[in-house]
């Protein structure tokens, strides 16, 4: 009766240890993603409008050292906020799908280190000239929290994202069939030609005209529903739209097909008969 435990401990081993590598995955590529000049333009911006209203009592202090401390301030949250927001997407919203709810976590999440910073920054800079504790200055630090995440949330979209609708294009009935798949993208990029999709661990990678993310999902479903689209399974963990293919290369008496931005796509001996006889290569 005990047999079966370790191989079942392994199994759960191995399982914890593939999400956590999904987790990872998407942890790095949400922040790549958001390491962009834009968020820290607005930041510096905050930084030195704050530094002209001299809040919470910094008007106290000299002109210098209110521009120094608020800008330095807020770009520090800005780089805290990019690192807390891509964690929380990655273990919560990995599909992208709720970003207002990200964006409220991601504040909340970020005001108890973002206050302990703030609180030893004011003693460094202000010494004891402003009285400020950590208990004061949560509530003035979680709001601008929240202020600063959604402006980066707004920025991060930039336009034709999140909210905005697709272009107009003329609905066929090979996309009507697709729909379903579609609309499990995230946002950012539902609207754009779907070029590749690689599984990884329990995720689908998804390339598209648009960039890349990752969804929940097994490719045999995703498959089931790409049915409409002029594409096919050219490997155990790839789908790839005809029109996408760039280039066929061969090597190790396989094909490789190249994708839009680099992206390389094998096709296995199982899968290339089949290609082969429709005309791929």
């Amino acid at each position: 009766m005990r047999r079966p435990t370790a191989p079942l401990r392994d199994q759960q081993g191995s399982a914890v240890r593939a999400s956590w590598t999904a987790v990872w995955r998407v942890f790095n590529a949400d922040l790549g993603r958001s390491l962009k000049p834009r968020p820290f333009v607005l930041g510096a911006l905050a930084g030195l409008l704050l530094a002209y209203l001299a809040p919470f009592g910094s008007d106290r202090a000299s002109t210098a050292q209110r521009y120094i401390y608020w800008p330095g301030v807020v770009l520090a949250g800005t780089l805290l906020g990019v690192m807390v927001s891509a964690a929380v997407n990655a273990v919560v919203d990995r599909s992208g799908r709720r970003p207002i709810l990200t964006t409220v976590l991601t504040a909340v999440a970020m005001t108890p280190p973002g206050t302990l910073f703030i609180l030893v920054a004011t003693r460094a800079v202000f010494g004891d000239a402003l009285q400020m504790s950590y208990l004061t200055l949560l509530g003035p630090v979680l709001l601008l929290s929240l202020a600063m995440t959604g402006l980066n949330l707004i920025a991060r979209q930039g336009p034709g994202d999140a909210d905005a609708p697709p272009p107009p294009v003329e609905n066929t009935a090979s996309e009507a069939q697709a729909a379903p798949f579609l609309e499990r993208l995230p946002p950012r990029l539902r609207g754009a030609e779907v070029h590749a999709v690689q599984a990884e661990d329990h995720y689908l990678r998804v390339y598209t005209a648009r960039g890349s993310d990752l969804i929940l999902m097994r490719l045999a479903d995703a498959i089931s529903e790409l049915q409409g689209l002029d594409g096919a399974q050219t490997h155990r963990s790839w789908w790839v739209a005809r029109a996408a293919i760039q280039e066929v290369r061969r090597g190790d008496g396989r094909a490789i097909l190249v994708l839009p931005d680099g992206v390389e796509a094998p096709v296995s001996r199982n899968f290339a008969p089949a290609l082969r006889e429709r005309g791929w290569f």
